[in-house]
């Protein structure tokens, strides 16, 4: 739903007329295409487990764009996307339901073309996320229930005759996956440079599901064999989605923000998918834990999410390049995932995990504290149409 098809035909935006609305919206494209010309590509980390040689670990870390997050190239396609459908216009704010991230890059780009931005997102995000969206000029609604964040958006949209960007049904058609600089096409490149064909897996979590949707055509475009690992946290419906079997709520909730939903959104794809995991918040908050110790930097707990399941492909015998990416700065969470005293609050204890891991790392041997159980397509019901 965007709210520009509910708007009365008077307003500040349709009385300029259509010639100062058309060059207002290519001058704003144009400034969206000039950032996207000068932004440096982000780098890709190489990790080489010690006890398995024959694989190896790469990750884009995509927090180093002005917005420090992956979400960053996500929010440049959502307002081209915007501006070119004639739905974000001279005077009216944009919008968007979001766990936080997004949001944040949204404001960093509403700042870029001096247009007002509303967040709308769950009660509990990340307090840090929040200032950060502050310090941009956002301004922050909460909603208690984390479903009810699309339907808030839009009833404000319709309030303030606003563009609702609506990342979770717009990301997989706003972003080209035919190439352009997408992630995908970054990513290959930089294992191509590294010597590297192809990668044997890419691993990611889903959110609005446009990451996935952009790595798993464009490797099919390019007639890649890679196989894709959706990983998702406790109480998101897309595994269950992907298995084709109906989600029960079983009153969990993750504390890792910025993958998995509650409902089924319309940008993922799950028939681009070969495999599934579900990883636990203590381990995904271990894998965290141990990226600091590989790298001397920390990530958000989507990183960590995305890392422990890397391990879990190599524990099961992968060999080759395992991708995925680091979507978000630990600095985000300083005060909820990297303080022991809030972990302590949360009863969420990774030292097991993190013993697991080391176990791994170092000499090959995995027990987890609770399996990690792959799901693979010919597992499931149905098997896996894509296949």
């Amino acid at each position: 739903m965007n709210a520009i098809a509910d708007r009365p035909a008077s307003g500040p935006a349709r009385e300029s007329g259509s010639g100062v609305i058309r060059r207002w919206i290519g001058e704003r494209v144009a400034r969206l295409r000039e950032e996207a010309r000068s932004a440096r590509d982000t780098p890709m980390l190489r990790l080489d487990p010690p006890a398995h040689p024959r694989a190896a670990i790469f990750l884009k870390d995509e927090t180093g764009h002005a917005s420090g997050s992956l979400k960053h190239r996500l929010a440049r396609s959502l307002f081209l996307y915007a501006l070119c459908n004639h739905e974000l216009l001279p005077g009216c704010p944009a919008l968007d339901a979001s766990s936080g991230s997004t949001a944040i890059s949204e404001a960093w780009f509403a700042r870029l073309l001096e247009v007002p931005y509303i967040a709308v997102l769950p009660l509990g995000t990340a307090p840090d996320k929040l200032a950060e969206l502050e310090a941009l000029g956002a301004r922050i609604e909460l909603v208690a229930d984390a479903t009810q964040v699309y339907a808030r958006a839009a009833e404000l949209a319709c309030e303030r005759q606003g563009c609702y960007l609506d990342q979770f049904t717009h990301a997989e058609r706003a972003t080209d996956w035919r190439g352009n600089n997408n992630i995908a096409e970054s990513m290959i490149g930089d294992l191509e440079r590294a010597g590297i064909a192809e990668p044997a897996w890419f691993v990611c979590g889903a959110g609005t599901g446009g990451t996935l949707a952009t790595t798993g055509r464009y490797f099919r475009y390019q007639g890649l064999g890679t196989r894709l690992l959706l990983v998702d946290p406790p109480g998101s419906v897309l595994m269950a989605a992907w298995q084709g079997t109906a989600a029960r709520d079983d009153g969990e909730r993750s504390l890792i923000e910025g993958i998995g939903r509650p409902r089924v959104e319309p940008s993922f794809l799950p028939r681009l998918v070969d495999a599934a995991l579900r990883v636990p918040d203590e381990a995904s908050i271990a894998g965290c834990l141990f990226l600091e110790r590989l790298t001397g930097r920390r990530f958000g707990g989507s990183s960590g999410t995305h890392f422990v399941a890397c391990l879990a492909l190599i524990a099961a015998r992968a060999e080759g390049a395992i991708l995925s990416v680091l979507g978000d700065g630990g600095e985000r969470y300083q005060r909820t995932l990297y303080d022991p005293g809030w972990r302590r609050a949360q009863r969420l204890d990774p030292e097991p995990w993190l013993a697991a891991i080391e176990s791994l790392w170092r000499k090959g041997s995995w027990q987890p504290p609770t399996p990690l159980r792959l799901l693979f397509a010919e597992d499931r019901r149905g098997g896996n149409p894509s296949a």
